[in-house]
């Protein structure tokens, strides 16, 4: 997670990093180890309906936000640039760094599927 002071002695945490960071985590079981930001990730099925929801529970754990139903557009996720614009959003920043709070560290690892047969 990049961490720099701003200005006016201000922590500023880049949101993108982290939410990187998971996706990649989340998706490394299908070889993926590389991520664009603004590769398709839905509809590219690096993250699946299981991981839509473990994203939205790790945004809002990391970034302490709520993200509400009427946020559960498809298109607030389609890429790693839509999901960082989603949070910065929610977090009142637009400018692409958000000073309101230092996200928590990933301390839970995704879900493994299971596989039932």
């Amino acid at each position: 997670m990049r961490m720099q002071i701003d200005h006016e002695g201000n922590a500023v945490t880049d949101v993108k990093e982290p939410i990187r960071a998971f996706i990649l985590e989340y998706a490394a079981s299908r070889g993926i180890t590389e991520l664009k930001d603004d590769e398709p990730i839905l509809t590219s099925n690096i993250i699946d309906s299981l991981g839509s929801f473990e994203m939205i529970l790790f945004l809002e754990e990391t970034f302490l936000i709520k993200i509400e139903d009427a946020d559960m557009d498809p298109d607030n996720f389609q890429t790693l640039n839509h999901v960082e614009r989603f949070v910065l959003g929610k977090l009142g920043k637009a400018d692409g760094k958000t000073k309101q709070h230092t996200p928590v560290p990933l301390t839970r690892r995704p879900r493994e599927r299971r596989h039932r047969g």
